[in-house]
């Protein structure tokens, strides 16, 4: 499921040079994983290109799979943010059209960590590696989108949750995957013109 902020916390000055070092490195890593592919990406080549020793890498993350799994934890974050960012006050067309929103304005603005987990999710070694993380994702999406269905036809919730998903899932791989130019724009004002149509 790619339906998909960096957390400010206190830090000390040792503290946030690592941190500094840590996204870095996630950075880097996200980067050539998602052009090069994940099988395809050496260790030695992340830290070429981050300019920082293995044993930085590995002080962070233990191992490769250990540094692939930050950065899917990484985006998950992000979708997480994107949720709690929304006004649980709101009427639940105004929720559902900030979800919206925020899912286009994140797809457009992080699209290496949205092609990245397109390319691990679809991958059976990947995927196999991430599957917890992946089943919590899809759990955590899939809750937060019920509760604003819950609001507007709680027979159809279910339903109608896991269709909203898959159509968002279905932009961003025609967006990431397939077409080189793609109406992004477009198609989200069709999606809301759809759901302020329906009045929800």
């Amino acid at each position: 499921m790619i339906f998909n902020f960096y957390i400010c916390t206190d830090y000390t000055v040792s503290q946030y040079v690592n941190m500094d070092k840590k996204t870095q490195i996630i950075n880097v890593a996200t980067k050539l994983f998602s052009e090069n592919g994940f099988e395809n990406t050496s260790i030695s080549k992340v830290c070429e290109v981050s300019n920082v020793s293995k044993g930085l890498v590995f002080h962070h993350f233990k191992s490769k799979d250990g540094l692939l799994r930050e950065i899917f934890s990484t985006t998950t974050e992000k979708i997480i943010a994107m949720n709690e960012s929304i006004n649980l006050e709101q009427r639940p067309l105004e929720r559902l059209l900030d979800l919206i929103n925020s899912f286009f304005t994140q797809i457009k603005s992080d699209k290496l960590f949205f092609q990245l987990n397109l390319n691990v999710m679809t991958q059976p070694k990947t995927r196999e590696l991430l599957n917890d993380l992946i089943n919590n994702r899809s759990a955590f999406i899939l809750n937060s989108v019920k509760q604003i269905f819950n609001q507007i036809d709680v027979k159809n919730a279910e339903v109608n949750s896991y269709l909203f998903i898959a159509e968002l899932d279905g932009i961003a791989l025609n967006y990431l995957g397939i077409f080189n130019e793609y109406p992004l724009e477009q198609i989200k004002m069709q999606l809301i013109k759809k759901y302020t149509n329906n009045g929800i």
